[in-house]
């Protein structure tokens, strides 16, 4: 009997062992990618910086690879990613948020069965078919609306693109924001109504603050989504860099700006094809930089919402 309890009491420890290092091998592997991503890009990149200034590609204006006297000014490419991602974020933020509270807070189970399925169909939808839209609906639309004020707008437009790209990330906000609002103790909001407010100000003072954190990591997922969208860019916005903060007018990003240059018909130790790994180091750059004040956002949030738990 004693010696089956200790074969027993074994069994169990090696199987406790066995769970604990295989998910050690699994964090490491998670870490080690994400190094072996960084490495891969970062060595290219310093091979491009060694034939090719690293201020000009920074603060350059113009970007003409493939063509004599190339230049690598991608200014205008980080000012064509910046303009289509705000567009972006200006029209998933509020509208996903916004379905996010309702669904939460004002729609019936029954109503919410089916309206967040119905939301969630937009994330399944191929980027090729978001192109088409931007291209034959949204842009069309854009141009005559411009001409409507007295603008002029091309038909491959950054607010075209953007808003076709703030359509596609709204499932993302939307449905990890219903999540995090539902998950607020639903006794922290009758402790508001029993103090005297109302539905709304109890969501404006107690639910959204203390679902902040989810929220901010909702909307920094959807910015990751935005920067590596390519497709939409491609049908909607173009491919010629065109350093402008207009959003009439055409321009590309980082990630169609890469793939040109990794798929056009130059060597792989070219200018033209190692500046697409200069690119994406840039790209991981402000990524990890995001990432790294969103953290500090959470934190600052989760901070406040423990002190006002306390009084």
């Amino acid at each position: 009997m004693l010696s089956s309890l200790q074969s027993e009491k074994k069994r169990r420890e090696l199987n406790e062992k066995l769970i604990k290092y295989t998910l050690i091998l699994a964090a490491a592997i998670s870490i080690l990618t994400t190094f072996g991503i960084l490495f891969s890009i970062l060595f290219e990149a310093i091979e491009f910086f060694q034939l090719r200034s690293f201020w000009y590609f920074l603060t350059g204006t113009i970007w003409s690879p493939g063509v004599a006297n190339s230049q690598f000014g991608a200014l205008p490419i980080f000012a064509g990613t910046f303009v289509i991602t705000i567009i972006a974020l200006l029209v998933a933020i509020p509208i996903g948020l916004g379905s996010a509270i309702y669904m939460s807070e004002y729609a019936s189970p029954k109503l919410r069965d089916y309206l967040k399925p119905i939301l969630e169909i937009l994330a399944g939808i191929p980027t090729v078919v978001y192109g088409f839209f931007a291209a034959i609906t949204v842009a069309p639309l854009v141009v005559k609306a411009a001409a409507f004020f007295g603008l002029e707008a091309t038909f491959n437009s950054a607010l075209a693109s953007g808003i076709v790209m703030g359509i596609m990330i709204i499932p993302l906000i939307s449905s990890l924001s219903d999540d995090v609002i539902r998950a607020v103790p639903d006794s922290q909001r009758k402790a508001a109504f029993a103090l005297g407010m109302t539905h709304g100000e109890t969501i404006k003072n107690i639910v959204i603050p203390s679902a902040m954190p989810g929220i901010i990591s909702a909307s920094l997922l959807a910015l990751s989504r935005a920067l590596g969208e390519t497709m939409i860019v491609v049908m909607a916005a173009g491919l010629r860099p065109n350093f402008s903060w207009n959003p009439l007018e055409d321009m590309t990003t980082v990630t169609v700006t890469i793939v040109n240059s990794l798929v056009g018909d130059f060597e792989f130790n070219s200018p033209e094809t190692l500046s697409a790994f200069a690119l994406g180091l840039v790209l991981f750059i402000v990524t990890l930089i995001l990432n790294m004040i969103s953290l500090s956002l959470i934190r600052k949030f989760k901070e406040k919402y423990k002190v006002n738990t306390l009084w």
